[in-house]
């Protein structure tokens, strides 16, 4: 339903064409959540209409909780879909709290039967070698649906602007986190202070993310509104790494009445 941005009668529209993404606008984190898993359970529905079985890839953060919340209570052949995740802490191991991995187990993996669950190896005592093997995976599951979060920088998944390369030539690779992406890790609560955040991360590269067939990003809260509004105010380019759902085909934007506040439609 239509929301209010400022404390006036002027309404802003629940669904908008905006630089080629849909962008849709809700009240409430929750309700954000609850539209994302029924849109996304939807592209299921109709992508396993015609396929055996598909491939998603999904974000680890807060900003995911409502959405996966919601979308495991969705009727969906889950025994018929293969899961990835876009990225990973260096030096975290799967049972750590902090660790992405840690996260999509308690919050999806371990709640519905999917089909296989590929995860990324922090611990890896090769870490190139673990890029290399997950982008084999990647490459042999080409990803159906993308979903995804906005990082307070622009960031996906951990193509920080000092890293983001638009024409990357490989599907995962290892990067160090600018501050300003390790401090969201603080903001959001997963870690207590800068110093505890770690400094490398594995992250499914931006081509490989923008390969996907169906991108829905899910992006509430006010510290994202900044980010939101840089998304389609700045040129597409590797500054503001988000900038390149613009030129995706199918991307929708799901937005909370705090991140969408800076926004013009």
């Amino acid at each position: 339903m239509p929301v209010d941005r400022r404390p006036t009668n002027k309404k802003l529209p629940s669904s908008s064409l905006k630089d080629n993404i849909h962008v849709r606008i809700f009240e409430t984190r929750e309700g954000l959540g609850k539209a994302a898993a029924m849109a996304v359970a939807e592209t299921i529905q109709n992508l396993l209409a015609t396929q055996p079985t598909l491939n998603m890839v999904f974000a680890a953060a807060p900003s995911q909780n409502d959405f996966l919340a919601a979308l495991i209570s969705q009727p969906l052949d889950w025994d018929r879909i293969n899961a990835f995740h876009m990225d990973e802490y260096l030096g975290l191991g799967p049972d750590a709290p902090q660790s992405f991995g840690y996260y999509l187990r308690t919050h999806l993996f371990e709640k519905v039967p999917f089909r296989e669950v590929h995860l990324m190896n922090g611990l890896a005592a090769h870490p190139q070698a673990e890029c290399h093997r997950y982008a084999a995976l990647l490459e042999a599951h080409p990803t159906d649906i993308l979903c995804l979060g906005i990082g307070e920088n622009n960031h996906l998944a951990f193509n920080d602007p000092p890293v983001a390369d638009f024409h990357d030539p490989v599907a995962v690779k290892i990067v160090s986190l600018d501050a300003d992406c390790r401090q969201q890790q603080v903001n959001d609560g997963c870690f207590p202070t800068l110093a505890d955040v770690p400094e490398q991360a594995l992250t499914i590269t931006i081509p490989a993310l923008m390969a996907a067939r169906y991108a829905f990003a899910m992006v509430p809260g006010d510290r994202k509104a900044r980010a939101v509004a840089n998304t389609f105010d700045q040129p597409v380019s590797e500054r503001f790494p988000s900038t390149i759902l613009k030129q995706h085909s199918a991307v929708q934007l799901f937005l909370d009445k705090d991140s969408s506040k800076l926004l013009q439609l």
